[in-house]
């Protein structure tokens, strides 16, 4: 952390905080509501991306970005197998949809700081943030006691903890160059390469999954697509 600067502990810190906010909300969320509810709600976080880029920073997104989103969103929907009829907003419900809020502005700090600082530091900053405050809040959800040592335990932490690394590093690498709108429907593949995983596995999933697995592959391919628009140009008659 040799030469970490006020903007890295700045980045990381903002980073850290929405991290948890999302991981938090999601959590407590998923103690009152089934994981396909949760899933569905999360996946708001797509369309939000678009919309609060528009709101806080002013820049409309590209046409076919919205149509990559509206696809990868209403895929991720499918993939899910739940739907607006079953959503009522009850209290685990909205924090999930605040943790979907979280998520998105999570992209998008990603993509303004990528550029501006120290990717590895940042990185550690920001996990080291979220890692804290989770231990914090555990009095106020309930949990007053850590778990009893096991060697298991501590496997699959330190396992989770690098892949998180890894992913966080990954994520903070690639959004130099990829708009936070086109990065939210990227991420929406997650999902489909689980499908695919559990596929290989021996699961088996309803062709209504399939079909909404390859909306949200179809979403990501339209959002590449820069479609210039013919603009039409007045003539002057001249007398």
């Amino acid at each position: 952390m040799k030469g970490v600067t006020l903007k890295d502990l700045g980045a990381g810190s903002v980073i850290g905080l929405v991290i948890a906010a999302g991981y938090g909300t999601q959590t407590i969320g998923l103690q009152t509501i089934p994981s396909s509810e949760s899933a569905f709600l999360t996946a708001l976080y797509v369309p939000l991306v678009p919309i609060l880029m528009w709101l806080i920073f002013r820049k409309t997104p590209h046409i076919m970005t919205w149509v990559g989103a509206a696809l990868a969103f209403t895929g991720l929907v499918l993939l899910t197998g739940n739907g607006f009829k079953q959503i009522s907003l009850s209290f685990g419900q909205l924090l999930t949809v605040l943790g979907a809020f979280a998520i998105a502005l999570e992209i998008i700090f990603i993509s303004y700081f990528a550029g501006k600082v120290n990717l590895r530091r940042v990185t550690i900053i920001q996990l080291g943030v979220a890692s804290l405050l989770s231990f914090t809040i555990m009095p106020i959800v309930g949990e007053h006691t850590i778990p009893a040592f096991s060697w298991p335990l501590i496997l699959i932490a330190v396992a989770l903890g690098l892949a998180s690394a890894l992913i966080q590093f990954v994520m903070n690498w690639a959004q130099r160059v990829v708009d936070p709108s086109r990065a939210a429907i990227i991420y929406a593949g997650e999902p489909v390469w689980a499908g695919i995983i559990g596929r290989i596995a021996g699961e088996r999933l309803p062709v209504i999954a399939l079909f909404g697995g390859a909306l949200v592959v179809l979403g990501v391919l339209v959002s590449e697509l820069k479609i210039k628009l013919p603009i039409k140009k007045n003539k002057r008659v001249r007398e």
